[in-house]
């Protein structure tokens, strides 16, 4: 492969993941229409975990996790999955797709700033500027519509202790030996229990008046599961194995894609609040990359 074609598939790779990861949001929004927050998300969880364990187990014929494996897997679907996922699906009930997708953004400066506490990382000045310029982005950008139906200061809070648990999550994961125990194998065993621990508050809460399992609902649900829990998870995948750093300069397009598929499908409104926000944002992650290159 020459070295253009791999810069081409390199850039084709990065817009992909970029636009995939910041689609959750607004497919999430409209499965939302038709169906209950955990319902959702249960689905979803269990769709995407028998795909990639069939994959992996049936297909590769990779080995089943063992011993401790097991117990990290459980703490890591519950971070990952059930809590993370979980508080972020009943979120987006009260808040805009364009917000819940600026919102994910910020998770790479969050990360760097709680692996000062969990993994003894020295606290720069970068990292506390980026982590305040990126809740100062949410707040902006979320600022003309709190008070009404679409965004509530209860919405924000639960969608920020979301990116909370993912980002602990991310640490857990990071911080583990996990044997050669293949990614796919990891992602769909912690994608099975996640949604496990998830579905007896799904089943004590369900209501059959609120869920219609229609082709908007499937639609929603198969989008969520396999473009972006397994193909932009894979495509993120990739792109860290050739270049951990480059790869994270993608995370900065998902605002803008979020935003403008949100606009297009959802008809979210674009203010100069919107703007100042997502620029807010990508400030801190250009901050947090270079504090983490260096």
């Amino acid at each position: 492969m020459t070295q253009t074609t791999n810069k081409y598939t390199w850039i084709a790779a990065g817009l992909l993941f970029a636009a995939l990861w910041a689609s959750a949001s607004t497919a999430t929004k409209i499965g939302l229409t038709i169906a209950q927050p955990l319902v959702i998300a249960v689905v979803r969880f269990g769709v995407a975990a028998v795909i990639m364990l069939t994959y992996t187990h049936l297909i590769k014929g990779n080995r089943l996790p063992k011993g401790k494996e097991w117990k990290q897997l459980t703490i890591y679907g519950l971070l990952n999955i059930t809590i993370y996922l979980g508080v972020y699906v009943i979120a987006m009930q009260s808040v805009t797709a364009g917000i819940g997708a600026l919102a994910v953004a910020t998770n790479p400066v969050i990360i760097s700033f709680l692996s000062v506490f969990f993994l003894k990382k020295k606290l720069t000045g970068p990292i506390v500027a980026a982590l305040l310029l990126g809740a100062a982005g949410v707040v902006c950008a979320a600022w003309p519509l709190l008070g009404q139906a679409a965004v509530t200061a209860k919405g924000l809070a639960l969608i920020l202790f979301s990116m909370l648990s993912y980002s602990v999550g991310a640490i857990y994961f990071s911080a583990k030996g996990w044997n050669g125990l293949p990614l796919f194998t990891i992602n769909g065993w912690q994608t099975l229990i996640g949604g496990l621990l998830l579905l007896p508050f799904a089943l004590f809460n369900y209501n059959t008046a609120l869920n219609h399992f229609n082709s908007t609902f499937w639609l929603s649900v198969l989008w969520l599961a396999i473009p972006v829990s397994i193909a932009a998870v894979l495509l993120w995948m990739w792109l860290l194995q050739r270049n951990a750093v480059r790869a994270g300069l993608w995370l900065f397009l998902c605002p803008l894609f979020g935003f403008a598929i949100a606009a297009w499908l959802m008809h979210d409104p674009i203010s100069i609040y919107t703007l100042a926000g997502i620029a807010l944002v990508i400030g801190g992650l250009v901050i947090a990359q270079r504090s983490t290159k260096r």
